[in-house]
């Protein structure tokens, strides 16, 4: 067994984005961690996913056309807080990274398989960028869902956002929250 392997996933924790600073990975670590989040099961070898990277300047650029989304789309005018909040939505963590599960028509390819192939994307994503030294939140809200979000990211029909992995150094340590208690989650088949 590989200890150090174990311990990594057993105090995993989410880190929320507004407590990601800098530094976050760079591109050598970062093409590193995109390889390694690629490394999942993908039946019929399809890569039903695909990544969009959002760091440096690009993150205050992409919080622009945010902010006109939520502008465009709520029903009643934002406040000015909310459109800053939307402007600095990308900028809470040094990198994010938009996973994109798409699906590839092709018999003997599940659609689902494909959609979980996705979601273990994000989650490859998140654990070597744990394994890099780096915290991490997977998350979607509201602009995962917007159609000028999907439109600004060029999604086609085929496409929607899996997560936004964010990414950086964390400036605390995250509260331990309960977990499952297995007794409650696990049968064993009996036949």
């Amino acid at each position: 067994m590989h200890q150090a392997t174990l311990d990594l996933l057993a105090r995993r924790r989410s880190v929320k984005p507004d407590k990601l600073v800098e530094p976050g990975p760079g591109p050598d670590q970062l093409q590193q961690i995109l390889k390694i989040a690629t490394r999942v099961p993908d039946h019929k070898k399809l890569s039903p996913w695909r990544f969009v990277v959002f760091s440096g300047d690009a993150r205050a650029s992409f919080g622009k056309v945010i902010a006109a989304a939520c502008q465009a789309e709520e029903k009643e005018p934002p406040s000015e807080f909310r459109l800053q909040t939307e402007r600095n939505r990308f900028s809470r963590a040094p990198v994010v990274v938009a996973v994109v599960s798409r699906i590839v028509p092709k018999p003997g390819a599940p659609e689902w398989e494909q959609v979980l192939s996705a979601g273990a994307a994000c989650y490859n994503l998140c654990l070597a960028a744990n394994a890099s030294g780096f915290a991490t939140n997977w998350l979607t809200e509201w602009i995962a869902y917007s159609p000028a979000i999907r439109t600004a990211l060029g999604l086609a029909e085929n496409e929607r956002v899996a997560g936004f992995i964010y990414m950086g150094t964390k400036s605390e340590e995250p509260e331990e929250r309960e977990r499952p208690d297995l007794s409650k989650i696990v049968t064993h088949w009996q036949g």
